[in-house]
């Protein structure tokens, strides 16, 4: 039963760190930090860099400027768009070192599953944002960011806390995600050729007129039938 309960939390820490990766790198690094360095959590081996106070401070600094740009519409965006090439590697990293010591095979598996959770999860947020920055006004944006914030804390406390519901919850997610990203991307689209064609970028549809139909030609006397 012990290793049955084991290799469930594993797995969770393993969804779990992807996932809140794509979310909010920062918060995840210095969350599982202080946790590890207090003594409030075991983490694997490979994982227990992320105790080290130089990590914790730089993770503590990073996350302090993610809060700010994360709540300027227009800079939150761009903060995601440059994420794109940080938390998605950073969240196969991490699921590779979640497993601990074991194959490279299962090393490898657990990247994977972590790449791309946190690839969705990093998609879902930035698609989001990129509507709500479609009526830039602030409060949209902090109600945003503080209910991820809240998110991966309180994702993070069950993951460590109640792995089975936790590993329920990530199925939701990723079947939310596959019904979800398609109608954000199409509705983005739009918004975008809307923009461009405001701005004289995109040429507007010119709409199809069907042509008159022409006069009936009256026949002279002599075809017509008596």
């Amino acid at each position: 039963m012990d290793s049955y309960q084991e290799l469930i939390s594993v797995i969770a820490l393993t969804a779990g760190v992807g996932w809140a990766s794509g979310i909010n790198l920062y918060a995840l690094v210095l969350v599982l930090g202080i946790a590890g360095a207090t003594g409030n959590i075991q983490l694997p081996a490979e994982l227990a860099v992320v105790q080290s106070p130089m990590v914790i401070m730089a993770a503590g600094v990073m996350y302090v400027i993610e809060f700010i740009a994360d709540k300027v519409p227009g800079v939150d965006t761009g903060w995601d768009t440059l994420h794109t090439f940080i938390r998605i590697p950073a969240g196969a990293m991490l699921a590779a070192g979640a497993v601990g010591d074991v194959t490279p095979a299962l090393e490898i598996a657990a990247g994977l599953m972590g790449g791309t959770l946190a690839g969705a999860s990093h998609l879902t947020k930035a698609s989001t944002r990129a509507l709500i920055n479609t009526s830039p006004e602030p409060v949209s944006n902090w109600t945003a960011s503080i209910s991820e914030d809240l998110l991966v804390l309180g994702g993070l406390w069950t993951m460590f806390n109640h792995p089975i519901l936790f590993l329920c919850l990530m199925v939701l997610f990723i079947a939310l995600v596959i019904w979800l990203l398609p109608r954000l991307w199409r509705l983005i689209k739009r918004i975008f050729v809307k923009i461009g064609q405001w701005l004289g970028m995109v040429e507007k549809p010119v709409p199809q007129t069907i042509p008159d139909a022409e006069p009936p030609v009256a026949l002279p006397p002599e075809e017509r039938s008596p």
